[in-house]
């Protein structure tokens, strides 16, 4: 059997196109954007299991947590304190996130003036670092400001979000179920409609 006969008898199979990587490399376009991330948590905001009061008090217990000094143990904290409080877990780890590296430096410097107004230590500035004794002790009495102060912005901010966030919970709750009111009344119309037709 000659060559070309042999050729002739192969059978031929599609061609494969040699994959174009620059296509499945990522792209700015294929992140979710800001506004899709916002539209995510809002659905689950509105579909999450429990009482709005129960979500509300879970945010307030991760704004609470995210102002104290307790860096990589916020979540945790935020958590704890909602199982007491019988708050939603995954709203406590969420509102931790008040705090984070681009708000750290503003929210302990303002926490750090309001212990210091509190505790009425206006003359903390006037000490000197120079010696090794005193700048123990500042440190101690510094510490102890930053507390004071993050414990009463923490309570204040935690009571602010329980009522801010539930009043915006309870918004999106019954706009979403107005929605699906109307998208149930329009189906139910249409099947008449087809129904009758």
């Amino acid at each position: 059997m000659s060559r070309s006969l042999l050729q002739s008898n192969k059978p031929h199979l599609p061609s494969v196109a040699k994959p174009d990587f620059r296509r499945c490399s990522p792209s700015r376009t294929s992140q979710p954007s800001f506004r899709r991330r916002l539209k995510y948590f809002y659905w689950r905001l509105v579909r999450m299991q429990g009482s709005s009061r129960a979500i509300a008090r879970g945010f307030a217990c991760g704004i609470f947590a995210g102002m104290m000094p307790l860096f990589g143990l916020q979540t945790i904290l935020g958590v704890l304190l909602a199982v007491p409080f019988r708050g939603n877990k995954f709203l406590a780890m969420t509102g931790t996130w008040v705090s984070n590296p681009l708000t750290y430096v503003p929210i302990y410097t303002f926490n750090f003036h309001v212990g210091r107004w509190l505790l009425n230590k206006s003359d903390l500035m006037d000490l000197n670092f120079d010696s090794w004794q005193q700048m123990k002790e500042s440190g101690a009495e510094i510490s102890l400001i930053l507390l004071v102060g993050c414990l009463a912005v923490g309570f204040v901010s935690g009571i602010l979000s329980y009522f801010i966030s539930l009043r915006l919970i309870t918004k999106f709750r019954a706009a979403y179920h107005l929605q699906r009111q109307r998208k149930n009344w329009h189906s139910h119309q249409q099947k008449n409609g087809s129904e009758i037709l």
